[in-house]
C-alpha cells in the first residue's frame, strides 16, 4: 500500500509542476499559436483601434 501512495504523490506532484511551468513559464505565443494581432485588423490601417 505505501507504493501506491509514494506513486501518487509523484503524480500529483508532477501535475502540480506541469502545470506551474504552463502557466508562468511558458511564453504566450507557444500556448496560443502565433497570432500577431489579436484584434483581426490586419496589417492595413482600417480604424479599429
Amino acid at each position: 500500500m505505501e507504493t501506491v501512495q509514494h506513486i501518487l504523490v509523484y503524480l500529483i506532484l508532477g501535475m502540480a509542476v506541469a502545470y506551474l511551468v504552463y502557466k508562468f513559464l511558458l511564453p504566450k505565443s507557444l500556448i496560443h499559436g502565433s497570432k500577431k494581432n489579436s484584434k483581426g485588423c490586419g496589417q492595413d490601417n482600417c480604424g479599429c483601434s
